[in-house]
């Protein structure tokens, strides 16, 4: 499995659609147990861009902290998990969070 987060500054960007990185890691859900870290210059922004770029990026799940509501429905339909209201933490510290069931969502800060 694979899982995105969009960074600033190392730590989760909390507007999705504007940030400069993404970061990709690899998972063993089953395991539980994290893999390789590759860190990505994000596309320009463009509508709709972002859901298609990591769909062929083979990820599975994004972790962000506010998502709007056309992007979530993009990502649903390039069958990816979208998990919104995340902290600005370590993206490490997320997915670790995310596969230990622990990661605690609050709300989403961008639903437009």
């Amino acid at each position: 499995m694979r899982v995105a987060i969009p960074v600033a500054a190392g730590r989760l960007c909390q507007h999705f659609g504007h940030c400069g990185q993404f970061v990709l890691i690899e998972v063993d859900p089953a395991a539980r147990t994290l893999g390789e870290k590759t860190e990505m210059e994000a596309p320009e922004h463009q509508p709709g861009l972002l859901p298609r770029w990591l769909a062929d990026l083979g990820v599975d799940v994004v972790i962000a902290g506010g998502m709007g509501s056309r992007a979530r429905a993009l990502f649903s339909q390039n069958g990816i998990t979208v998990m919104t209201g995340a902290p600005a933490e370590k993206p490490e510290n997320l997915v670790a969070a995310y596969l230990a069931g622990t990661l605690r969502t609050g709300q989403n800060v961008c639903d437009h």
